[in-house]
């Protein structure tokens, strides 16, 4: 009997090695569309419940057909004309890393604890014929463990919050977690962001918002046992609605229609 090679089981080992890794890398290439699509729902499906317009029974065609998706200049809060980029295929977190499409934060200015903030950012018009009746708008920020992702809802006043919906962190559940909560997220609605000077208004408050507090209108209760998760929360809507979030947005729109 000849003498068995010593290294065969090396190279059985390899080749059973090379053929599962071929079969994971097709597996991965061959599920990456439907991946993207199922992102592309599970987005879809956030905006809706933020903006209080997912219905049991519809498609998601259906619910989505008066939101019309746009990007702007958070810079100059002015939408970026059509065929620049592209909606439907703009990576805004990727971009945010771009020298071209981003920029570096400073330590004052980076009060949601993000590092890198994107120039241009996707906005979701609800619309009426020609007029908006809702603003669906990304934001992040840092809270405990994790960035928290969440899209917040304006009505047309661009002050009044309709919804919000927290969809991806890690923070600690039954804590930080909470942000989840859709009891927790419907105390925001009819909120308001700013005070009459315009300043950031909308604040977290320990325990329970006082009903006969004056300041009410921009109270929310904070997180019980989850204090640095409601700091991040905090701190993440105070920059995302502030003068290096959407607040030149919102002024241009206001420009706008004051110009008819």
């Amino acid at each position: 009997m000849a003498e068995e090679n010593a290294l065969k089981p090396f190279y059985s080992v390899l080749v059973l090695a090379f053929v599962c890794s071929a079969l994971v890398a097709g597996a991965a290439v061959g599920l990456r569309p439907l991946q993207e699509t199922n992102q592309i729902l599970d987005r879809q499906k956030n905006i809706l419940y933020a903006a209080e317009l997912f219905e049991e029974g519809k498609t998601m065609e259906e619910m989505f057909a008066p939101i019309e998706t746009k990007i702007v200049e958070l810079a100059s809060g002015k939408f970026v004309p059509q065929g620049t980029i592209d909606p439907e295929s703009y990576k805004q977190l990727k971009a945010a890393l771009s020298d071209d499409t981003g920029r570096q934060l400073t330590r004052e200015e980076d009060i949601a604890k993000i590092r890198y903030q994107e120039k241009y950012s996707l906005v979701y018009l609800v619309k009426e014929g020609q007029t908006i009746r809702q603003i669906i708008l990304p934001v992040r920020g840092k809270g405990l463990w994790s960035t928290m992702y969440a899209y917040v809802a304006l009505d047309s006043d661009l002050a009044t919050i309709r919804g919000v919906s927290f969809y991806e962190h890690g923070e600690t559940p039954g804590l930080g977690g909470e942000i989840e909560n859709r009891q927790w997220q419907e105390q925001w609605q009819g909120k308001q962001l700013y005070d009459d000077s315009g300043r950031m208004a909308l604040q977290f408050v320990k325990g329970k918002a006082a009903g006969e507090d004056p300041a009410i209108s921009h109270q929310i209760d904070g997180l019980s046992g989850a204090t640095l998760t409601t700091n991040g929360v905090n701190n993440l809507m105070e920059f995302w609605f502030g003068d290096h979030g959407f607040k030149p947005f919102f002024n241009q729109l206001k420009k706008e229609n004051a110009n008819g």
